[in-house]
């Protein structure tokens, strides 16, 4: 579904990725690793469209989109949840979630997709009216969720998403990407918590300095002593 090749991105002079390669197959979950300052996030926006690549190609369902505007990405079906959540604090919970339903691929189904969301996150539902400022950090990331999903993508990009939250709700946040999952969602996760995410994921490719060092199964790359050492501490 997603196939990056040799993708080079620089911040000015600075290059934050040199020549990356991955894909993401349909309907799989594929996980980012890697410390700060790696790429991971400048790897998401690139894709996303916020970001201007200065060499290689990022397809998209046989589409080249590299260099297109961010919300014609979008409307191809690529979803971003993006890190630090991002949603309009001075909105209600449902005027966020009908701003993610504002692409024109998403309009005619929007009451449906609703819907959908509120049954993944009753929470959400019971705080309609509520000022999205106002919710706790989980709900926050539900919300962003949420409106992501009233795109209707094809692939929804997670950067961070357990960043900031307290344990029981990393544990929420995770459930509802297996539930995407296997409802059929393509996932591409950036994610801090490696051991977690690395459980979740059919594959996995771990950034050094803006260049894949390691790819493979998710449990596989669990289990290699590099990974262990470097991001687990074992």
């Amino acid at each position: 579904m997603l196939e990056v090749r040799d993708l080079s991105v620089f911040y000015g002079d600075a290059q934050a990725l040199d020549r990356v390669s991955l894909s993401v197959g349909e309907n799989e979950i594929v996980v980012i690793v890697g410390a700060n300052g790696a790429g991971k996030t400048s790897l998401i926006r690139a894709i996303g469209g916020v970001l201007r690549p200065r060499g290689g190609s990022i397809r998209f369902a046989d589409r080249e989109i590299a260099g297109l505007d961010s919300h014609v990405v979008c409307n191809l079906g690529i979803g971003q949840v993006a890190e630090g959540r991002q949603i309009f604090p001075s909105m209600s919970v449902l005027e966020n979630l009908e701003v993610g339903a504002m692409l024109p691929r998403a309009k005619a189904h929007a009451k449906a997709q609703l819907e959908k969301v509120f049954e993944m996150f009753p929470r959400l539902r019971e705080r309609t009216g509520q000022l999205a400022g106002t919710l706790s950090g989980g709900e926050q990331q539900m919300l962003a969720i949420g409106r992501c999903l009233m795109g209707q993508p094809r692939l929804i990009m997670f950067d961070e998403p357990s960043l900031g939250l307290a344990p029981s709700v990393v544990q929420e946040v995770f459930a509802a990407i297996r539930s995407l999952h296997a409802e059929g969602m393509t996932v591409l996760l950036v994610e801090q918590n490696v051991a977690a995410s690395l459980k979740l994921a059919n594959r996995a490719y771990v950034l050094e300095n803006g260049a894949v060092a390691l790819e493979g199964r998710g449990a596989d790359l669990l289990d290699d002593p590099r990974v262990r050492e470097a991001y687990l501490g074992l």
